[in-house]
């Protein structure tokens, strides 16, 4: 996952499993967007340390995803829930109760095979 939002949802379900320092460092790259030099003079390492250790941990998170893959099936029931609230909406527009209860239950299937 490239991007800050993909980067913070790793850390976010994956973080902890970091050590500390990996995480200090981590969370002011990604979570408060300090720069390489910021958090290299801060911590008393080179640019380029902070650097490498950045990627080191963008990989490890992305190993665990691999693994475990809870950020894919978070984001998909996200989208299942968001299905779920389109189809509420789609029901008070058109008032077929049963049509929409059979979908809300095909999407709600959905989602326990997830979990």
């Amino acid at each position: 996952m490239e991007n800050i939002y993909g980067k913070s949802l790793l850390y976010d379900f994956y973080g902890e499993l970091l050590n500390d320092h990996q995480k200090k460092i981590y969370e002011d790259v990604v979570l408060n967007d300090l720069s390489l030099s910021e958090i290299a003079a801060e911590e008393g390492i080179s640019r380029q340390g902070v650097h490498d250790l950045i990627k080191r941990c963008n990989k490890i998170l992305e190993q665990y995803e691999e693994k475990l893959k809870l950020v894919e099936k978070f984001l998909a029931i996200k989208g299942y829930i968001k299905d779920i609230q389109a189809k509420c909406e789609e029901y008070k527009k058109t008032d077929s109760v049963e049509k929409t209860v059979e979908e809300i239950k095909i999407i709600s299937q959905k989602i326990l095979d997830e979990l």
